[in-house]
């Protein structure tokens, strides 16, 4: 079986006001085993100077933006970003590129039409820049932005989905292409207060078009949609229970084709505390020697 990557993706790191705290939170990740940290650009024209932070701080973790929208930061900004990191930590810098949603994008004045088209623009520009395509990942779930990742990127970063996602898209981009899945989990035996914590995180994101229609692809209906998620489905898109259990339903995606899970740890909402101990725990069913 080739070696699998276990991955961190938290908004704690774009979220906490410490830059000290973001950087001893990835110092452990690194002790840890765990390969790569995720988590969001943001919405502004920059890519913010944490990404950097945690790569000067550390080692060999690597850092990823997960994801910087291509309606925001422009194509020259991202390369320079990308470039800069790069010559300072060889490959340890990957450039996650997403057309987010029309709900977040047009609340900035932004005029939402043909993301796919914004983005095939979006990476011919960082071609003539000449940022190489494997320095680059997409957020793709249909299945034209999943090609897209595998003919224009290293691979693709999924967001919300379940493992049947991940199968489709590992046939989607083929076997020499990164698939790096995010997955939300909640580390806790009881179903009600896990259902509880992981519905704090899925009723947003049923509220977006792009993430409902990827899922209907997949059977699911506007039923397991209301109030937050059926069971059926909070239990499919977020694993929960003991460490044992959680790493169970991330094998699932492992199962599936991926070659990395970002595993995001959900604590109530509180971006500004870092869940060290699920972290803690979640290695030692993961990563050996964790």
């Amino acid at each position: 079986m080739a070696q699998r990557l276990v991955s961190v993706w938290q908004p704690f790191f774009l979220g906490s006001e410490s830059p000290q705290a973001a950087l001893d939170a990835a110092i452990e990740l690194e002790e840890l085993g765990y390969s790569r940290i995720w988590f969001s650009a943001g919405f502004g024209e920059t890519i913010p100077r944490r990404f950097r932070e945690l790569l000067d701080g550390t080692t060999r973790i690597g850092v990823a933006t997960g994801i910087s929208t291509v309606w925001h930061t422009s194509p020259a900004t991202a390369a320079a970003f990308a470039e800069e990191a790069e010559r300072a930590h060889p490959g340890r810098f990957l450039l996650g590129l997403g057309a987010s949603h029309a709900v977040l994008v047009e609340g900035d004045g932004t005029d939402y039409r043909k993301p796919y088209s914004k983005m095939v623009g979006y990476l011919d520009e960082l071609d003539a820049l000449g940022l190489a395509p494997e320095r680059r990942v997409l957020a793709a779930l249909g299945p034209r932005m999943l090609e897209l990742s595998r003919d224009r990127s290293a691979g693709a970063h999924p967001y919300f989905t379940t493992a049947e996602h991940t199968a489709e898209a590992r046939t989607a981009i083929g076997p020499g292409r990164l698939l790096a899945p995010e997955v939300a989990v909640v580390v806790d035996p009881d179903a009600a207060s896990a259902r509880a914590t992981a519905r704090q995180y899925t009723s947003g994101y049923l509220t977006l078009p792009n993430y409902t229609n990827n899922l209907r692809r997949f059977g699911w209906t506007d039923d397991d949609f209301a109030d937050g998620g059926s069971d059926r489905l909070v239990d499919a898109v977020i694993p929960w229970g003991t460490p044992e259990q959680v790493a169970a339903g991330l094998e699932k995606h492992y199962r599936a084709g991926a070659d990395e899970v970002a595993i995001q740890v959900l604590n109530g909402g509180d971006a500004t505390e870092f869940p060290a101990a699920a972290f803690r725990a979640l290695a030692k069913e993961l990563i050996a020697g964790g």
